[in-house]
């Protein structure tokens, strides 16, 4: 089976304006979309007349999709913009957190995990998402992908640590997406 033909298991859609996406390293055979929204009307118009007919043209190719929203909270670096050209390779974080530990988890975000993300040689840019309830999203964007492993090995357990991220997350899944150009609007 060729990569067109596989399974996108996964497609998330957020608030902004702008699409990208590629295929998981971790699972050949999953692709990540990322559809970044002007607005929810926007996307409930899409829906409402688009939607279908776009489905219809694409049926066969992939076989099942799960599409989950999230409303931009905050940037991960500043001045997020809804660009994919000029970054080699995104990395997904999708986060449901303990009730109780929401607020938490939203400020050891932005104080533990976004600074050290923006003072990473290679982190473009990223957003902090989340929906109704206890479900975030991190989006983190890098030139490349050897710039985005050096922050994985020297960052991670020390960060994890610090924001204290067990008491807060209950489930964590996640990709590094190695982005197809073609796919970027």
């Amino acid at each position: 089976m060729d990569r067109e033909r596989r399974s996108p298991a996964a497609l998330w859609v957020i608030d902004v304006l702008g699409q990208g996406g590629g295929w998981s390293r971790s699972r050949p055979d999953v692709v990540h979309l990322f559809t970044l929204w002007e607005s929810r009307a926007f996307y409930d118009s899409f829906m409402a007349r688009s939607h279908d007919r776009l489905a219809a043209s694409q049926a066969g190719t992939f076989t099942g999709a799960r599409v989950r929203l999230f409303s931009h909270r905050f940037d991960v670096k500043t001045g997020f913009e809804p660009r994919f050209t000029d970054v080699d390779v995104v990395r997904v974080a999708h986060c449901r957190v303990r009730p109780d530990r929401v607020e938490n988890f939203a400020l050891m975000q932005e104080k533990v995990w976004n600074p050290a993300m923006a003072g990473s040689p290679g982190m473009v840019r990223g957003l902090f998402g989340e929906a109704p309830g206890d479900e975030f999203l991190i989006l983190s964007m890098w030139r490349a992908a050897a710039e985005h492993g050096k922050y994985r090995t020297e960052r991670i357990e020390r960060l994890s640590l610090r924001a204290r991220t067990a008491a807060d997350v209950a489930a964590l899944t996640g990709a590094v997406v190695d982005l197809e150009p073609s796919w970027t609007v």
